[in-house]
């Protein structure tokens, strides 16, 4: 018996596969033409999530102790999506506009559930984020834990602003330090991460410099072609790859073109908890409001009753008059985190946090 677990997206992965597809995971294939390779197979406890499969193979299949995820009608997106979103993908249609696009389509139907909702919508939206969970495991699986550092900041931050210009110098910082560069990808502070990572840094001057023209989101399209434009003018694409995690729960902030893969989730909880916990390199706060706040203390949650030290997240705060006086949350997280004051930093540069990141005990 197979006791490796598999995921088969491709029919040559499941030519790998068999014979033994026990305790797989086959998504997304069609079986039309596979009859005589799956009836050779031994199926006991294969999960087939999305898959065309004729009635008669389906049949075969259950009686063989094969679990079947049907396709769910009636949803805008594909609750088995295989791997990460791409911006191309979300925006897929948006020289008709940003409602034309399936980001915008999928927000709509959001919009328009129930209350509660419905138990396929239900199903369809819990199949997807679990999918999305999966897409960022498969992403991160080759990474250094301690090389993945999460960003968050304020939605509302323009371009071509003071502090649009820092987030972007410290994407660009992490990214030429050898980071991982996560972040919520929304826009503000989080497009200009994005963007500082993946942008090749001779480039960075100029790319800014053009945002300048779209400087917020009033105008989703123009703001998302701008954001298009200016990738399409770097020759060799994105020099380092970053990592976006939205949510349809905020469809008023539609995420930012920079980050070469995009985990959107539409639990906003689950979203924010597995942002938080895949970044365990560490967690660097710029100014922001509601939004940050709360992942700040939400992160302190985690690290307060934390139970021995590899489970403590780094903490960096670039703001020092922000966080001290025009939203004071640095003298209560500081006092909550005495017995780990290690753990908790406040600075002011891009160069300070780097350098709090790489001095932390953990590195």
């Amino acid at each position: 018996m197979s006791t490796t677990h598999v995921e088969i997206e491709t029919i040559d992965q499941l030519h790998a596969a068999a014979p033994d597809l026990t305790g797989q995971v086959v998504q997304g294939v069609d079986l039309s033409g596979c009859r005589d390779l799956i009836r050779h197979c031994d199926v006991s406890t294969t999960i087939f999530l999305g898959c065309s499969i004729p009635v008669p193979l389906a049949t075969w299949l259950r009686a063989r102790g094969a679990l079947i995820f049907p396709a769910i009608p009636g949803v805008p997106f594909d609750p088995y999506h295989p791997g990460a979103y791409t911006a191309k993908e979300l925006y897929n249609s948006i020289g008709k506009g940003y409602d034309a696009t399936l980001d915008a389509a999928i927000d709509r139907w959001r919009r328009g559930l129930a209350t509660p909702p419905g138990l396929r919508d239900t199903l369809a939206t819990a199949l997807h984020d679990d999918a999305m969970t999966d897409a960022l495991d498969d992403l991160l699986a080759n990474t250094d834990p301690t090389m993945r550092v999460g960003v968050m900041g304020g939605h509302s931050v323009a371009r071509g602003s003071e502090d649009y210009r820092l987030a972007a110098n410290l994407g660009s910082a992490l990214a030429a330090t050898g980071y991982l560069v996560v972040t919520g990808r929304g826009p503000g502070a989080m497009e200009a991460t994005n963007l500082g990572a993946a942008c090749p840094p001779d480039a960075l001057d100029e790319s800014l410099s053009r945002l300048r023209a779209v400087v917020g989101i009033a105008d989703v399209t123009a703001w998302v072609q701008a954001g298009l434009d200016v990738m399409s003018s770097w020759p060799n694409g994105p020099a380092h790859r970053t990592i976006g995690i939205p949510t349809w729960f905020y469809g008023h902030e539609p995420p930012n073109v920079f980050a070469t893969s995009i985990i959107k989730y539409f639990s906003n909880a689950l979203r924010e908890d597995i942002l938080l916990n895949r970044c365990q390199g560490g967690i660097i706060y710029l100014p922001g409001q509601a939004g940050t706040v709360q992942e700040l203390f939400q992160a302190l949650t985690g690290n307060y009753y934390a139970t021995n030290e590899d489970e403590v997240t780094p903490l960096i705060m670039v703001g020092k008059h922000y966080w001290s006086h025009t939203v004071p949350a640095w003298p209560l997280l500081h006092s909550m985190s005495r017995d780990r004051p290690h753990h908790i930093r406040l600075v002011d540069t891009v160069e300070e946090a780097v350098a709090a990141l790489r001095r932390h005990p953990s590195r």
